[in-house]
Parts: structure tokens; C-alpha cells; sequence
């Protein structure tokens, strides 16, 4: 089977890399805050950083679509 077909598999990245750190709040919600309030000052690391923690919840969201659409 598929690794990015399994949705244990992804609910349980998403609730470690995609929310880690999770003190004082979670990493992701940081970024994503950080680029709607224009992204000033963001360096290619943070932008790596948004996209390493990022992944996870693309890959989740995407399952789910194509498990709606009875694709998977």
C-alpha cells in the first residue's frame, strides 16, 4: 500500500511534525500567522520551516479529498 494513502499514517504526522513545538503554541499556527501578516523579515529558513511542517497537513487534506471522492 501506498505510504501517502494511509491516514494513520498521516493523522500521526500531522499531530507530531506538523504541531511540534508545541509550546507556547503550535509551530505551523506561528507560520501561517506570520505570512498572512506579510511574511516581513521571514529568512529561507522560516520558509523551510513552514514548508517541513507544513507537509504533513497537505498530504492529510489531500487524503481526505480523495478519500471523499472514493479515489482511494
Amino acid at each position: 500500500m501506498n505510504l501517502l494513502n494511509q491516514g494513520g499514517l498521516l493523522l500521526m504526522l500531522c499531530l507530531t511534525l506538523g504541531l511540534a513545538p508545541f509550546y507556547p503554541e503550535p509551530h505551523i499556527w506561528g507560520k501561517i500567522q506570520w505570512v498572512m501578516g506579510g511574511a516581513v523579515g521571514m529568512q529561507p529558513m522560516d520558509w523551510f520551516d513552514l514548508v517541513l511542517h507544513g507537509t504533513p497537513w497537505v498530504l492529510m487534506g489531500r487524503f481526505l479529498i480523495l478519500k471523499s471522492l472514493g479515489k482511494i
